[in-house]
């Protein structure tokens, strides 16, 4: 990378490449050959740059000029006005909306401030099908580094960090490592936990697009610790970027000697291989996965036996995700006690959240256990769309207002009736039911229950319906109370954390917003006007001018009227589509 004076990054990931990042790097390439440049600036695809909002995302290096929404038709400008007069194009700067002025360095924008990049390091920053790069940036030192020390103090090293497993449950890393490091067998496995499927969840999958080198060499670490020298990446095939860079980086990493046999001359073989999964989200869970590599049917069992002590094929199974992994190597390179001076005093580290819903800075964000939810929404997802009230947000089950000064970590969030999960972080504003988001994560648990143990199978079918009843305008208040006691019981009986999870929603929801509960009951109504059972619209004849629009785009034609008279809406014809509301130029026309 030497001969070059000057890189121009461009965001590489699923997000932007759906908005034509591909196209951009094309134009951009295109214009430096025609200006003769091409020997002089390079362009690089690089991984998610986070900022998803504002996306696709170009980053010029070394003045660091951070350009938002770019188009293929930009190339030009950057390439004329930026590299060769060294003018910035200001029109493709960011916008401070505070302040209205143009930003061009991310360092300085509230999106970045607060955030500290570990598990992201790479992203944005390298090309993730480049060794080299991810070698230029201390890339496999902490591999070499290990390999120089014995198990045991590598392991004591995890433990010493304070790491936990990121993928929700929270389990000591080291510790782990250690119980399947001290379980006896001629094979052991190491395997990446990469079947990310939370609703608004894409944390895992944007590491693996930008940085598949570092848990490569994370899943190494682990095979010298426990004893394993076979790896598996469990990957849902829906990730296809991911999986192709995964791919080439394999393949590079056998290539340099990195996996496969003698890594470094020292004795230590290891490789790992690619299993896909059908998008089965109860495969997240850890014994599920393992059946389902195994070609059988991905159901969870009981535990213990854990999959330390008996895994894939009978054999000890180190499982662990994405984000798990990627902290591993400057937790090698940088030491315990650095990492573990960073969040709070039982949650260390970073964590990776996909921040997305309401709000206005919808993005992958980094930030150190303790943040509160307030800094994370507010500061980096710089609030909520359209000026809109906050209601929730949404991660292991919903948070509301009262909880937007809690530290965001494992023990702070269970207290508060939810929990940690993965990091799909989803915002909603004061136009959200939250009978309605109930029912929502509970069609997708039934959808995705394996069906194997009763509670789940059964009893969150039964949760459905009763919520599907209130939002009809059909429920009881014996409804309600059988609501919450069957929620309680299927959390504390089902077999594995999809079942004990699953209620989350329902229990938060009606500790939270109890109010809107009655109003369903009683009422029949629904205060955010979103349960169409229970909303009508209405034409206000003291404001309505007769002009007969509203009538004209009603696909059912249930408006109707005289010309220059008040119109009136058939509520039994009525669909509640809103097109009356959303065409009317007088603001006649409200719903209730």
């Amino acid at each position: 990378m030497a001969q070059f004076s000057n890189y121009i990054l461009v965001c590489g990931g699923t997000g932007c490449r759906a908005s034509h990042s591909e196209h951009i790097i094309t134009a951009l390439r295109k214009e430096l050959d025609e200006a003769g440049l091409s020997d002089q600036v390079q362009v690089i695809r690089t991984g998610c740059f986070g900022f998803c909002e504002q996306g696709p995302i170009v980053k010029t290096v070394p003045d660091n000029t951070f350009y938002v929404s770019v188009k293929p038709e930009d190339a030009e400008a950057i390439v004329r006005e930026h590299i060769i007069k060294g003018r910035k194009v200001e029109r493709l700067l960011y916008v401070a909306p505070d302040t209205g002025r143009h930003v061009s360095d991310s360092k300085h924008m509230e999106f970045y401030k607060p955030q500290v990049r570990i598990a992201l390091r790479n992203c944005g920053f390298i090309d993730p099908e480049n060794i080299n790069e991810y070698i230029a940036r201390d890339g496999y030192a902490a591999l070499g580094k290990v390999l120089e020390m014995r198990p045991e103090e590598v392991i004591r090293e995890i433990m010493d960090s304070g790491l936990r497993g990121r993928g929700g449950g929270g389990f000591p890393t080291g510790l782990k490592w250690k119980i399947t490091r001290e379980v006896q067998a001629d094979q052991k496995y190491v395997v990446c936990n990469a079947d990310e499927g939370d609703p608004g969840a894409f944390m895992d999958r944007s590491i693996l697009e930008g940085d598949p080198h570092s848990i490569i060499e994370a899943m190494a670490i682990n095979g010298y610790c426990t004893g394993a020298s076979k790896g598996m990446i469990y990957i849902r095939a829906e990730y296809p970027l991911a999986i192709h860079r995964l791919e080439v980086a394999i393949a590079q990493a056998r290539e340099y000697g990195l996996l496969g046999d003698d890594i470094m001359g020292t004795g230590f073989s290891f490789d790992i291989e690619i299993r896909y999964g059908a998008g089965a989200f109860v495969c997240g869970e850890e014994t599920a996965l393992i059946h389902s590599m195994e070609g059988k049917r991905g159901e969870p069992t009981v535990k213990p036996p854990f999959p330390s002590e008996s895994g894939y094929k009978g054999q000890p199974t180190n499982v662990n995700n994405v984000e798990t992994y990627a902290n591993i190597p400057p937790i090698i390179l940088r030491g315990a006690k650095w990492f573990s001076s960073i969040g709070t005093e039982k949650s260390k580290g970073t964590k990776v959240f996909a921040l997305a819903g309401k709000v206005n800075n919808v993005g992958l964000i980094e930030v150190p256990m303790g943040t509160t939810l307030r800094e994370v929404i507010f500061d980096i997802g710089g609030g909520i769309k359209n000026g809109k009230k906050f209601k929730a947000v949404q991660t292991g089950g919903p948070l509301t207002e009262k909880h937007l000064d809690t530290p965001i970590d494992y023990d702070n969030l269970l207290a508060s009736g939810s929990m940690m999960g993965s990091g799909g972080m989803i915002v909603m504003d004061e136009d959200d039911c939250m009978v309605s988001v109930a029912k929502f994560y509970l069609e997708f648990t039934v959808e995705e229950s394996c069906g194997k143990c009763t509670p789940c199978r059964i009893g969150n079918k039964r949760l459905l319906e009763i919520l599907d009843r209130i939002t009809k305008g059909k429920g009881t208040e014996e409804d309600l109370t059988e609501l919450k006691n069957l929620a309680g019981v299927i959390r504390d009986s089902s077999l594995c954390a999809l079942g004990q999870t699953a209620p989350n929603p329902v229990l938060s929801t009606m500790d939270n917003f109890w109010d809107e509960y009655v109003a369903h009951v009683r009422d029949k109504s629904c205060p955010a006007h979103q349960c169409r059972d229970l909303m009508s619209y209405v034409i206000d004849p003291k404001v309505c001018k007769g002009c007969s629009l509203c009538s004209r785009v009603c696909p059912t034609n249930a408006i109707s009227g005289v010309l220059k008279q008040p119109y009136s809406i058939d509520q039994t014809v009525c669909i509640k589509c809103g097109t009356c509301m959303d065409k009317c130029k007088f603001g006649a026309i409200s719903v209730r």
